[in-house]
């Protein structure tokens, strides 16, 4: 009989039993350290455009196996077929993007030496960091970590990633990928378990970690990461705010605000959790809104909540909400075992707990301001800072620029984390450190100055046998450069 330590998924629509796995072992964590420290030595020194033509071979693998990608994450995570297709649809174009534009901005850059330097050339490379340990998230368990694994794979590092103890399929399913392309090397390896299992990955030391989860484990990450000198990269959750302006276009604005609360069964991190909106067109619509929410249904539009504890936050929250706001559709009893209909709140005070505490589930919490003035001082007044939706049509990105999160979608929503040029991330609560984009690849590199002399002065500087005639042009030369 094995003595294996294993774990259990379940399908969070009906809790059935999916999959069971082995937990790994500390003395496993090790020893995947260190393999994946020989294979990080080996990737660092291909050329870009060798592991550039590796990671699209996986790409192409990736697309062409998408619909076992999305029964795996379905099986799991309970979402609809088609939001997970979506998902693993977004996270090869972000594999694709990092593959490809590496070479561009990873590029040793060239820096002017200044004028008592000038005969030296100097330049900066991007190192990479070696083993980069990835934990990630339930919520979407493909997209999000693949924002870590492939700019870290693309940057010249080897990735050990911890999945969600929820949704540890698709990440054993994209280790399995990546080794059918370089069977010899491991680039890409698994850990499985649950928060004990990520903890061994800093104890036994990987070169970098990067967290997505909730701001206070994040914390907790963070410390450990501190006390070993590791660098660390978190995205942790939010309270989202949509802003709606007299001259917004009140339809588009109740459809896309509706789906960002709501898609995912409200699981998503840049989801909305407050709205704001003006005065002269609330009551307007709200009916809208109420009109829209009435044609979506738990378990067809969207799925059940992946983890059962976040059913008591969202009971929680909706019996705060309604404690002090005014129902708009839904209440107590929307809340069911598994799954939970649309809830939309009118009316809670601001400091209300609902909110200001995330939520995590498809409840909109929706108040109407004086102004935009308002509503900016609003948005920003959270502990969070992760993303924002604004809809105007002619004061998008002046409402915009005041707002104090990492990301900003006007008159749309959850557009910029589809693109691969666009950096994401949080500030405050919501993280520090970005993933995608230029700024997720140069996360996942340190730089490193390189001088060196492309001719040799008669007047050594850097000797002690400078003369005072040296000393002399030194301050002439300083004096006429900064008079």
């Amino acid at each position: 009989m094995s003595d294996v330590a294993t774990f259990s998924t379940f399908d969070p629509a009906t809790g059935q039993l999916c999959h069971t796995y082995p937990i790994t072992s500390d003395e496993e964590v090790a020893q995947s350290i260190a393999r994946a420290s020989q294979a990080a030595i080996w990737w660092a020194n291909l050329s870009f455009r060798k592991r550039r033509a590796i990671l699209l071979k996986w790409n192409a693998l990736l697309i062409s196996r998408l619909a076992e990608a999305a029964d795996l994450i379905v099986a799991e995570s309970g979402k609809p077929r088609s939001d997970a297709e979506l998902e693993v649809a977004i996270a090869c174009e972000h594999v694709a993007w990092a593959a490809r534009n590496a070479s561009f901005y990873l590029r040793p850059h060239h820096r002017f030496p200044g004028l008592l330097m000038a005969n030296m050339s100097a330049h900066v490379d991007r190192v990479p960091f070696g083993v980069v340990g990835v934990i990630g998230p339930w919520n979407y368990p493909m997209f999000t970590p693949i924002g870590s694994i492939a700019y870290a794979l693309a940057a010249g590092n080897a990735v050990i990633f911890k999945p969600s103890e929820f949704t540890p399929g698709i990440g054993i399913w994209l280790a399995e990928t990546l080794t059918e392309i370089v069977p010899e090397h491991h680039l890409l390896q698994i850990v499985t378990g649950a928060g004990n299992v990520g903890a061994a990955l800093i104890n036994h030391g990987v070169d970098k970690v990067s967290f997505t989860g909730s701001t206070a484990t994040a914390k907790k990450v963070a410390t450990a990461c501190v006390e070993r000198m590791i660098p660390f990269l978190l995205e942790c959750g939010g309270k989202d705010p949509v802003l709606i302006d007299s001259d917004a276009d009140l339809h588009r604005a109740a459809e896309h605000a509706l789906w960002s609360g709501m898609a995912n069964a409200g699981q998503s991190c840049i989801g909305a959790e407050r709205v704001y909106v003006h005065h002269d067109v609330a009551e307007r619509f709200l009916e809208i809104l109420k009109e829209r929410a009435h044609e979506i249904k738990a378990g067809v539009n969207y799925g059940a909540a992946t983890r059962p504890a976040q059913i008591e936050i969202i009971t929680r929250h909706v019996d705060d909400a309604l404690k002090y706001g005014q129902q708009v559709v839904g209440d107590q009893n929307s809340v069911g075992e598994r799954f939970v209909e649309p809830v939309i709140i009118t009316n809670v005070p601001e400091d209300a707990p609902s909110m200001r505490e995330e939520t995590f589930g498809p409840v909109l919490l929706v108040n109407s301001v004086r102004d935009m003035k308002e509503a900016i001082a609003k948005a920003n007044d959270t502990p969070f800072g992760l993303a924002a939706s604004v809809w105007s049509r002619r004061n998008g990105e002046q409402i915009a620029s005041q707002l104090h999160c990492g990301m900003v979608s006007i008159n749309s929503v959850f557009t910029f984390a589809a693109m691969g040029s666009m950096p994401f991330g949080g500030v405050k609560d919501s993280g520090m450190g970005r993933i995608h984009g230029p700024e997720g690849l140069l996360e996942f590199t340190y730089p490193r100055s390189v001088v060196k002399p492309r001719f040799h002065l008669p007047l050594e500087f850097t000797s002690f046998k400078r003369t005072l005639f040296a000393d002399k042009i030194i301050t002439t030369l300083s004096r006429i450069k900064h008079k």
